[in-house]
């Protein structure tokens, strides 16, 4: 398992992400990140990034795709701010898009190519966020655990046309079948909120892949993640899906929120 990486935040926010390969694959195409300006200008107009990526298509095919998607949402995060959080959040999913859908052009090795990613940005408590995959994004408060972000997949399609049931889909065998991707299709239409979300002192943030949400439930992330420090969340999430066989890539982030 590799180190936690805690981010020396500005106050206000605790973060602290870990990424694991798994046990059965042989690579990791999963990436992520936790961004602030160092200006103090910047930083009150644009707070703080997080985003984390599930790559596809092959050995190095998905891990370019989540490398990719990550750093062009940042560098449209810090150099093309719009007017506002979300629609910035739009714009960095919409380029990160094409840019994967570019690099498969110019290396055909890597046709089908794809990626998940769920960007959050959190200014002056607020939190926004724009979603195509399979990622996730949970909010936590107190024992109380809701999930953001909506699968973009086949089950998940399911679920909502009440074909099958929200308890049986973590566990359905076509669970991990994907309907929207960055860099697959022509267009993308992210899943946003219908406006932010205010935050409180004490909630917490969870962003993962599923290679753990698909092996540890939501009221088991919520205790870990809001009963211990994020650095220790983040080590007793992974070495816990590890422990449950840990078949993919395992890969989160968890911001609490601080004075």
């Amino acid at each position: 398992m590799m180190a936690v990486d805690c981010k020396t935040a500005k106050p206000g926010i605790i973060a602290a992400s870990l990424t694991d390969i798994g046990r059965q694959r042989s690579n990791n195409e999963d990436s992520h990140l936790y961004w602030e300006p160092d200006s103090d200008q910047d930083f009150r107009r644009k707070g703080r990034l997080a985003v984390i990526a599930d790559g596809m298509g092959g050995y190095e095919g998905g891990q370019e795709a989540s490398r990719v998607a990550v750093e062009t949402v940042r560098h449209v995060y810090e150099n093309a701010f719009a007017s506002d959080p979300q629609n910035t959040l739009l714009a960095a999913l919409a380029s990160a898009h094409q840019s994967i859908q570019r690099y498969a052009t110019e290396h055909p090795q890597f046709y089908g190519m794809g990626t998940t990613c769920t960007a959050v940005a959190i200014v002056d408590r607020q939190l926004h966020f724009a979603h195509v995959g399979d990622s996730r994004l949970y909010h936590i408060r107190a024992q109380s655990i809701s999930r953001l972000t909506r699968d973009h997949s086949y089950v998940g399609k399911l679920v909502e046309s009440g074909i099958v049931r929200s308890e049986d889909a973590e566990s359905h065998p076509q669970r991990h079948i994907l309907t929207a991707a960055l860099g697959t299709g022509r267009d993308i239409a992210p899943h946003v909120p219908d406006h932010a979300v205010s935050l409180e002192e004490g909630d917490t943030l969870l962003l993962c892949t599923d290679g753990l949400w698909g092996l540890v439930g939501d009221q088991e992330l919520a205790r870990v993640a809001q009963s211990t420090p994020p650095e220790e969340a983040c080590s007793q999430l992974v070495r816990t899906a590890l422990e449950r066989g840990g078949p993919d890539n395992i890969t989160l982030l968890v911001l609490r929120v601080s004075v």
